[in-house]
């Protein structure tokens, strides 16, 4: 059985450095930019084409796209490209009509979402013109995601991972570029920010080019709807795009909640939640993405025994990963968010927020990451009804408990509801997923989280206590607050690795030898 820690070092490696470049982007908006108005109204123009950025790319394509796609290659490459072809030209009819209708409504849509920014003069309208400008970044961010499908399906993991980087560098440089020169012409700057992010979705897009080249693509001028391989793609794409489309209600809900409270609420959120993003896309998206094409063809092959061994190959080696992170990252939140974003026109308040929401949202990372695991293997079975209706429910939960909270606790509410829905999808999928790979143990794998769980809560206290020690020792010049992170991280790694061995996951040593291997 190939071993698909290979894939996700890859994978991690690339997504490393995107992830980081993000980290920077997000570091030079805060520090141009602050948390107000201008900063709710761009975070909720970008969340806006964002509805649609799983259902056309990503989640919702590459549940659908990559089985079909693993089929066709057993037939040919020349029916391999048909097949790609076809979807891609779709794409370019369907997502390019969605673009052009999001910018000529886009007034609309913003006041229909955000509503509560109509208490604040011009915010609606700024929100408005920043929605038009993004929107074109929906269709090249599609064309991105099919090509990752098709580099995915050919084992190809480090360019697709790599290529969200050259996104962030052309979202970095925009603001930077373009700061002075619209000050100076009167136009608000965080339009920078807007002209940043299509230039760097189209480069998303772009970059992956040669590699689908050297891995035997050619386009073709091909639509065909009736194609079979098509038809599969709709009847798997549908179900997920269903459950997508729960989601993204949750979100739009989510908008218009946050919307009433108190100003700067959303910008915090979307601070702490790209810093959540970091281990998500480093271990629990690298994992589920390595592990759909190759389960795809264990089920094409008819190996369902490797199909479910490679299963909870990938959740046991996701857990071990995003525990981990989760638990240091949770204790070590308030330096982690100061050494980020606290410059500039972001202050101590705004960190202590952001903090906050940080913790909240980072506990619940190992089941958002289980998540996307598990549900790969219902995706290789070509069901995509069993996750859509676990989406269902866990959307519901969560409006509920943001609805219940948001007046008690403010805007704390929604990373706690992301993280307890998170938890209840992944409860419903595991109880279903007999019926995919047959009947399995339960406890071992609950007895195996737990103990990780306790290493890595070990872990992040020894973490906080070195850092406060070194702050107070050091001081908190950014040099020293970088040093001091490293230190404190490296000596958490190391009592997380200690503690797994002597709680018995004899795994840590497994998978840390793999990871690394060459």
């Amino acid at each position: 059985m190939p071993d698909i820690t290979k894939g996700v070092r890859a994978f991690t490696i690339g997504t490393a450095i995107s992830r980081f470049l993000g980290l920077v982007r997000e570091s030079v908006f805060a520090y141009l930019f602050g948390a107000g108005m201008t900063t709710d109204a761009f975070n909720a123009a970008f969340r806006i084409p964002n509805l649609f950025r799983d259902l056309f790319a990503e989640t919702a394509l590459s549940a659908a796209f990559i089985p079909a796609l693993t089929s066709a290659r057993q037939k040919g490459k020349e029916e391999q490209n048909l097949l790609a072809s076809n979807v891609f030209n779709v794409l370019v009819i369907v997502v390019g009509i969605t673009v052009v209708l999001g910018i000529v409504f886009s007034p609309y849509i913003v006041k229909a979402i955000a509503f509560g920014f109509g208490a604040v003069p011009n915010k609606l309208e700024l929100t408005a013109a920043l929605t038009s400008v993004i929107f074109p970044f929906l269709l090249f961010i599609a064309f991105a995601a099919w090509a990752m499908g098709y580099l995915n399906t050919e084992q190809e993991f480090f360019i697709p991972s790599l290529a969200p980087a050259f996104f962030n560098v052309f979202s970095i440089a925009a603001p930077v570029i373009l700061y002075a020169y619209l000050v100076n012409r009167g136009v608000e700057p965080i339009f920078g920010m807007a002209i940043g992010v299509t230039l760097g979705g189209l480069m998303q897009f772009l970059i992956q080019i040669p590699r689908l080249y050297k891995k035997g693509f050619r386009y073709r001028f091909y639509i065909n709807l009736k194609d079979p391989g098509f038809k599969k793609i709709l009847i798997l794409f549908v179900p997920v795009a269903i459950g997508l489309a729960a989601s993204r209600i949750n979100v739009t809900v989510d908008i218009f909640l946050i919307s009433l409270l108190a100003e700067r609420s959303m910008t915090w959120l979307n601070y702490a939640f790209r810093i959540m993003h970091l281990p998500l896309g480093l271990f629990g998206i690298a994992v589920g993405t390595v592990a759909l094409p190759t389960i795809s063809k264990y089920v094409v092959q008819g190996k369902h025994a490797e199909a479910k061994t490679t299963l909870f190959d990938s959740l046991k080696l996701v857990f071990f990963l995003t525990v981990a992170s989760a638990g240091i990252i949770a204790w070590l939140s308030l330096p982690i968010t100061r050494l980020i974003y606290e410059r500039g026109m972001f202050t101590s308040a705004d960190t202590n927020a952001t903090k906050i929401a940080l913790i909240l949202y980072i506990i619940g990372i190992p089941f958002v990451a289980g998540v996307r695991n598990i549900a790969a293997v219902f995706y290789a079975y070509k069901d995509t009804k069993t996750p859509m209706y676990a989406s269902f429910v866990a959307v519901g939960v969560n409006v509920i408990l943001n609805l219940l909270l948001m007046r008690i606790i403010g805007f704390r509410a929604f990373p706690l509801s992301t993280t307890i829905s998170s938890f209840l999808n992944l409860a419903i999928l595991f109880y279903f997923l007999p019926r995919k790979v047959g009947k399995f143990r339960l406890l071992p794998l609950v007895k195996y989280f737990v103990l990780l769980a306790i290493a890595a809560c070990a872990a992040g206290v020894a973490a906080m206590v070195t850092n406060n020690f070194l702050t107070g020792a050091i001081g908190i010049t950014f040099i020293n607050q970088i040093l001091n992170l490293l230190i404190s991280g490296i000596i958490a790694l190391v009592i997380f690795y200690s503690l797994c061995l002597i709680l018995g996951l004899n795994e840590a040593k497994d998978y840390v030898k793999r990871l690394f291997k060459r």
